[in-house]
């Protein structure tokens, strides 16, 4: 029994002379006609699949060739090469995308226009949901039953008590690099001793607190974009909805309300941390003993410093936990929202704790606290 491919050009009373394939077309057996196949230049009036034993998709493809290359419609096809042959159709019909041939300049200012009308729509949907988030805390205030102190504790568990170790090694090396450049650079005019008014100052005022709030962005806020991101791929926040339970007061407010509240734990201790950190280098490298470094420091940082870095805390917490959330919730369609909405989370959380930093920065100095 031959299972090859064949073809040959037959004349029919009905149609005149068409070009009729036989045999098996398979990508097994193809091989051996293929270039016979390229040198057919007759005129035929179809191509002729009647006769096909076997066909896949190599076999389809040669089929719609042929009849794109003589321009003849193909007849007799049974159902799997009529399967086959819808198939590839469809897929050359998708067409590439269209070079874009205007000028650069162009391009440039409707990109920058895409990027402006993006910019104004995250504006509006983040005022939306933090107008959501009020409406449901609200809610809770009316019905303290509903409120999930559970989940509160939970969130204060994963955003504070388990981010000490980071915060704090991060703050101790902080602390040191800073005593150490800073003596580098007042030893030049013999005031090595100010070391600790440097230490104390920046860590209490500025960097304890905005290197915590970067660190809790890049920890806690990624992880709560992902986490509510993954439970809209999952549906589960659409089951809760069904089930009469608020997503917002369940998965929100208490990831939100954590961070608030452990933000001035966390920027506290990382000060103290840092504190230490400088006390070390001085202690072992400008002769200025441990403990001294600590009292000279209650004498030099004055009090609104450390009220400074506690007011700025809680709103950085804030910034963080809804930048996190906001951007779990605009997750749909696929996986790969998810890490895209977790790196919008993160970098929109750095970049607006950034600008309220150097918002408070000019509003503590206006008022007298500079």
């Amino acid at each position: 029994m031959d299972n090859g491919a064949h073809f040959s050009i037959e004349e029919r009373a009905e149609s005149g002379p068409v070009l009729a394939l036989t045999g098996a077309y398979l990508v097994s057996t193809i091989g051996e006609i293929d270039a016979d196949l390229r040198d057919v230049d007759g005129d035929v009036g179809a191509v002729d699949l009647s006769g096909v034993t076997a066909i896949d998709t190599v076999g389809a493809w040669i089929a719609a060739r042929l009849s794109t290359r003589l321009g003849v419609p193909i007849v007799g096809a049974g159902d799997r090469a009529s399967r086959l042959l819808k198939e590839i159709e469809s897929a050359n019909e998708v067409e590439p995308e269209a070079t874009d041939l205007r000028p650069g300049y162009e391009r440039a200012a409707e990109h920058v226009g895409v990027l402006v009308e993006e910019f104004v729509g995250g504006i509006k949907g983040v005022v939306g949901f933090l107008g959501q988030t009020l409406i449901a805390v609200g809610q809770l205030l009316r019905s303290p039953r509903l409120f999930r102190g559970k989940a509160v504790v939970r969130q204060l568990d994963l955003v504070g008590i388990r981010a000490l170790p980071i915060v704090g090694l991060m703050s101790f090396l902080i602390g040191i690099v800073i005593a150490q450049q800073g003596a580098v650079q007042l030893a030049q005019f013999g005031a090595e001793t100010l070391t600790v008014n440097l230490v104390g100052r920046i860590t209490l005022r500025e960097l304890g607190v905005l290197m915590t709030a970067i660190m809790i962005a890049g920890r806690s806020g990624s992880a709560f974009a992902a986490q509510i991101g993954t439970m809209k791929l999952t549906e589960e926040v659409d089951a809760m909805r069904t089930i009469g339970i608020s997503p917002l007061q369940a998965l929100v407010i208490p990831r939100i309300l954590s961070a608030v509240l452990m933000m001035p734990l966390l920027g506290f201790y990382s000060s103290v941390v840092a504190i230490v950190g400088g006390a070390v280098v001085a202690d072992l490298s400008l002769g200025i003993p441990f403990l001294t470094f600590l009292e000279r420091i209650k004498e030099v940082v004055p009090l609104y410093d450390l009220w400074v870095g506690l007011i700025k805390a809680p709103v950085f917490g804030l910034i963080i936990g809804i930048a996190g959330c906001y951007h779990g919730m605009q997750v749909a369609g696929d996986s790969e929202q998810v890490g895209r909405r977790t790196t919008m989370a993160v970098v929109s959380a750095i970049f607006m704790v950034i600008v309220l930093d150097a918002f408070f920065a000019v509003f503590f100095t206006e008022i007298g606290w500079g």
